[in-house]
């Protein structure tokens, strides 16, 4: 049975996963530098820093909103050309964007052409998939990002120190969209596989031509936990500074990498052939854990084993839950699919910065972090209510 398996690795899914492994490093390197950049340059205050940082993911939201929908016009592949244009001229831009109000100009048109490529992206990813292993592929898929979340911030923090000038950011941005851009053309997967027409989706303005209604419990869920995990992803440098850890929290996101780069293989697979359930609970409680050993940190060790925990609980979530939205979806409602789910993820993960900012001031950081381990574990009771319970009965019907 085995032998007759189809294969995963094509070339296709290669280069789409390495555009994605590319579009998301530009993103992370800027995600853990924009803030200190924008209080060091133009005196914003710590919850401008924030939005400065987050207003990119609400642009990703912008920009996801109606791909699903322009995906089924026009393709997969044509709308990654648009939104791969797009960003490297947006990342381009950050050597002219001289003050505040054009630096978030500039990272919410970022944020757009992210939003439309990163779906086209998923998009493309679950069509050329083979429907019985779906799991297990964008799980490996899905790599790529996780790989960029260790490798941007790394690199992120990295220039910071080595370079006093944050233009040196901007060149290996540029550098680096330029080479995502011409990896497009690589790309040898024909629009015709792609455009699945919807006959549901026709002209005029519903909410489901924009919304795929069975990916939304489960992308409420994600919502939530973005939000939890946002703090973490836009004030780590600052939180590792104030912690005397600059060190470790460059290394912070290493760790969180290599803990998914060897759980995902296994739970990939398990989701194929068990079910959601027994992987989504046990990483929301590794979440929840992780992110009380986060905010309660005061050694290079404890820190580190605070990446291992997140990178276990939220890393692994944050792949399941993106293929348990394709599985309740119709193929050829697949864009629609990832698009809402991105689109409630990307607003967890873009309001949080801003919003929590608001508290650092009274709180710090680590009351912060602290309040997030009660977030995370009311989403396991979303969870349950949303999906986990449906799950369950099926898998019993199943048995």
């Amino acid at each position: 049975m085995e032998a007759t398996r189809k294969k995963l690795w094509t070339k296709d899914f290669l280069i789409v996963s390495l555009i994605n492994f590319t579009i998301t490093l530009i993103f992370y390197l800027l995600m853990v530098t924009i803030a200190a950049y924008a209080v060091e340059h133009f005196n914003a205050s710590t919850s401008t820093a924030g939005l400065v940082s987050s207003i990119f993911i609400i642009g990703t939201l912008i920009g996801r909103l109606g791909t699903g929908r322009i995906i089924g016009d026009w393709g997969s592949k044509k709308t990654l050309f648009c939104g791969l244009l797009l960003f490297m001229l947006s990342t381009m831009s950050y050597f002219i964007a001289g003050n505040l109000p054009l630096l978030m100009l500039n990272r919410l048109v970022q944020g757009i052409a992210l939003g439309i490529a990163s779906t086209a992206t998923g998009t493309i990813i679950a069509q050329i998939l083979p429907p019985e292993r779906r799991g297990e592929g964008i799980g490996y898929y899905s790599l790529s990002a996780i790989l960029a979340t260790a490798i941007g911030p790394f690199i992120g923090i990295l220039l910071t120190q080595l370079f006093e000038d944050y233009r040196m950011i901007f060149a290996v941005d540029s550098v680096l969209a330029i080479i995502c851009f011409f990896m497009y053309f690589i790309v040898t997967v024909p629009d015709a596989t792609k455009k699945a027409k919807d006959s549901a989706v026709k002209a005029g303005f519903k909410v489901t031509n924009f919304i795929e209604m069975r990916a939304v419990p489960i992308a409420f869920v994600a919502l939530v936990i973005g939000f939890a995990y946002s703090g973490v992803m836009s004030f780590m440098t600052f939180y590792a500074k104030e912690l005397n850890l600059v060190s470790a929290g460059s290394y912070f996101f290493i760790i969180y990498a290599i803990v998914i780069l060897a759980t995902r293989p296994f739970t990939g697979k398990l989701l194929d052939t068990r079910g959601a359930n027994i992987i989504i609970y046990p990483c929301l409680v590794i979440f929840a854990i992780g992110m009380y050993a986060f905010s309660s940190a005061t050694t290079t060790m404890a820190l580190l084993i605070a990446a291992a925990c997140i990178g276990i609980g939220y890393g692994n979530f944050n792949s399941v839950a993106q293929a348990i939205a394709i599985k309740v979806t119709p193929n050829e409602r697949l864009g629609l699919a990832t698009s809402t789910y991105f689109i409630f993820y990307d607003f967890g993960l873009g309001v949080g910065p801003y919003f929590l900012g608001l508290f650092v001031p009274s709180m710090g950081y680590s009351a912060i972090f602290f309040s997030m381990v009660f977030v995370i574990l009311v989403s396991i009771v979303l969870y349950y209510f949303l999906h986990g319970k449906h799950e369950k009965i099926k898998q019993a019907n199943i048995s």
